[in-house]
């Protein structure tokens, strides 16, 4: 098998609170890891923040992607630098930095540990994309997520299965390197746009 394909549903995922309101964890790695002992080596997850103004929690060691999915977010690092967030848009950072936010948001957040790269990327499907990733050299592993924010998609992996996924739902794909891979079908089976976000992890 080249691939294997993990459906995570929204009402599968666990909610808990933290300082500035809570946040949904929506897929960890390895299996056992846990965010409040921070032995991961990532997580995604998906935040609202409730107060107007909120210090983020500190992450020494881990470094983070955070894209606004509802709201408008100021976010302030100390002696680093500051930006503003409208939807859709992303900052990255070192999750040891004393960070600030202001704006009442919801969030999609990607946490790495040292040795794991990534990014995130927002996408929009009409009606159909066709998406491929270019294997960065010399890895170990590959995975990518996909989140939806809004409507409901159809995806289609390496030609063999169709999983439909709707707003709030997480599909990994966990690819095996250096074999052929012939892509990623992405169809909108809404009758709106729809949108995702894109979480690609490696090592």
């Amino acid at each position: 098998m080249m691939h294997s394909i993990q459906i995570i549903k929204k009402n599968e995922q666990n909610t808990s609170t933290w300082s500035g309101g809570t946040t949904t964890e929506l897929a960890i790695y390895p299996v056992g890891a846990s965010y409040s002992d921070r032995n991961f080596a990532w997580r995604l997850s998906s935040a609202n923040v409730e107060l107007e103004e909120s210090t983020f929690t500190s992450l020494p060691g881990i470094w983070r992607y955070i894209m606004v999915i509802d709201g408008e977010m100021v976010l302030e690092h100390e002696e680093h630098h500051k930006v503003y967030l409208k939807p859709y848009e992303q900052d990255s950072f070192n999750g040891g930095w004393v960070t600030k936010s202001k704006g009442k948001v919801t969030d999609f957040n990607l946490m790495l540990a040292d040795g794991y790269n990534g990014r995130i990327e927002a996408i929009q499907v009409s009606e159909e994309l066709n998406i491929k990733e270019i294997y960065p050299n010399q890895i170990n592993s590959f995975v990518q997520a996909i989140y939806c924010t809004e409507g409901e998609i159809q995806i289609e992996v390496h030609n063999e299965r169709n999983t439909n996924i709707y707003k709030g739902d997480l599909v990994i794909i966990r690819h095996e390197v250096n074999t052929e891979y012939s892509g990623i079908k992405i169809v909108n089976k809404s009758s709106k746009v729809s949108r995702l976000i894109k979480a690609v992890i490696y090592k």
